[in-house]
């Protein structure tokens, strides 16, 4: 059974390579962040060698991966990962896993049952549901998370959406969305920081564009680089102390815990203010 029992843990993508952000995730286990989750994006990362590195190297922190291409890679080479490792980390291992979008993967075909069956699969080589959880945006995939995964782990998402999601997944289940943040209070300088990682890829991917549409944003909010509105919202700015402000809202709107993805001009900027949210947060 994994435990991502703070509110609080840390979101490193694939932008940084794995070396700089084992470092972060070292870091984070010594401040005292919950989980660790490593953005793959559509990297093969089934046998979780690097997951296994981290896990080596840190002690208290839950490594989650964020996530699993159910596309790129399959179920039984993630049992056979999960189960090497479940023995001396099994706390510590969360697997997430999903379906991506469909501009990524060109034999992207019926998503839902791709999940299900993925599901089904894992089942069958003995890895537990509480040890897994779910990329999910649109309802039907956040019920199938609550009936067969620990929870959920909506990425790019505003405070709307959490308080939706914990509707939709019951009391109980793991809420876990991604929140990016950059420690600037200077409003244009953080836009210019944020905006990029909004626009590339995501307002050009219909399914976050579709969810974001369902929960408050206009046509207009997300057309060409978003507005100064939705990057607000989707990467929150100002202070540590602000900034934790509007981390703690989706914990308010029911979250359980927020993977806080900190953005900034280079690593050693990140893992600063990285340092500096902890002392607020945690």
């Amino acid at each position: 059974m994994t435990s991502v029992v703070k509110q609080f843990g840390v979101f490193l993508a694939p932008h940084r390579d794995d070396a700089t952000r084992k470092e972060q995730a070292i870091a984070a286990d010594e401040l005292g962040y919950g989980t660790v989750w490593f953005g793959t994006g559509r990297n093969s990362v089934g046998d979780l060698a690097f997951v296994e590195d981290v896990l080596a190297a840190t002690e208290h922190i839950t490594v989650a991966t964020a996530i699993v291409n159910m596309w790129v890679d399959e179920p039984e080479t993630l049992a056979e990962s999960y189960h090497r490792l479940a023995g001396r980390y099994g706390q510590r291992l969360l697997l997430g896993i999903g379906v991506g979008h469909p501009e990524s993967v060109t034999e992207y075909r019926s998503p839902y049952e791709k999940i299900v069956g993925y599901l089904d699969r894992l089942d069958a080589a003995g890895v537990p549901a509480d040890a897994r959880i779910l990329a999910a945006l649109g309802d039907r995939v956040l019920k199938l998370a609550a009936e067969r995964t620990a929870g959920a782990h909506p990425y790019l998402v505003p405070v709307a959406h959490t308080r939706h999601a914990r509707s939709v997944l019951g009391p109980g289940k793991l809420l876990a969305p991604e929140q990016k943040v950059v420690v600037d209070e200077d409003p244009v300088a953080a836009r210019a920081i944020g905006r990029p990682y909004v626009r590339e890829p995501y307002l050009g991917l219909r399914n976050y564009v579709n969810n974001l549409l369902r929960h408050g944003y206009t046509e207009a909010d997300v057309a060409g680089g978003g507005s100064d509105r939705l990057i607000d919202d989707l990467v929150l700015h100002g202070s540590p102390e602000t900034i934790a402000k509007g981390l703690r809202s989706h914990v308010d709107a029911g979250a359980d815990h927020v993977a806080v993805q900190v953005l900034g001009p280079s690593p050693e900027a990140e893992l600063a203010n990285q340092r500096r949210l902890a002392e607020v947060l945690l």
